[in-house]
């Protein structure tokens, strides 16, 4: 998240500020089938507190599964970002498996300082997405990928059986040593939220 966050053409801060979660998939493989679908594990951290005006949270393990990334076949991996911009959107991911596109509205999120922050796409999505490949960022397109918390993850990680929902928005879990650089990222760079 650091070195995505560290590039001069990276999510636009307005909408880092907006966002309420915040999920990063490192190392998304591309899978050998023909319709170019993808697979990898990553972390989904929310701001704390009501309307989301909170600390960011401890982070809730995810999975991502299917989709095409369109322009990126025949890459090996790919780092993903995923802003979620709603309560809509946050419930519905950590609440069961959602297919971006379909249960969840998603768009493929402008880059640096575009104007387009403001277009109708961008505002009426419940999650923007973004890829990192060989030092190139660009917004991307995952509609049809399905995103699901890891809950045999987040067993292994906090010693108990927690909902996804818990871990992140209670405030009642800690937040892992192994987690803290990205929180400490994360609340340097938009410590405070703007609706």
């Amino acid at each position: 998240m650091k070195s995505i966050l560290d590039v001069s053409d990276d999510i636009p801060q307005d909408l880092l500020d907006r966002s309420d979660c915040v999920v990063v998939f490192p190392n998304v493989l591309r899978a050998t089938r023909i319709d170019g679908g993808s697979y990898g594990r990553g972390a989904m951290t929310c701001r704390q507190g009501e309307d989301f005006n909170g600390p960011w949270g401890a982070p809730t393990m995810m999975v991502l599964d299917g989709g095409n990334f369109g322009y990126q076949i025949g890459r090996k991996s790919t780092d993903l970002v995923l802003l979620v911009m709603n309560e809509v959107g946050a419930n519905a991911i950590l609440g069961s498996e959602v297919k971006l596109g379909a249960d969840a509205s998603s768009a493929a999120g402008p880059v640096g300082r575009e104007l387009s922050t403001e277009s109708c796409e961008v505002q009426q999505a419940e999650i923007l997405s973004y890829s990192r490949i060989r030092g190139m960022f660009a917004g991307v397109s995952l509609a049809g990928t399905t995103i699901r918390p890891d809950n045999s993850n987040n067993h292994r990680l906090y010693g108990r059986k927690i909902p996804a929902r818990d871990i992140t928005l209670s405030g009642a879990v800690a937040v892992l040593p192994a987690a803290g650089e990205l929180i400490l990222t994360l609340e340097t760079k938009t410590p405070k939220h703007r609706p």
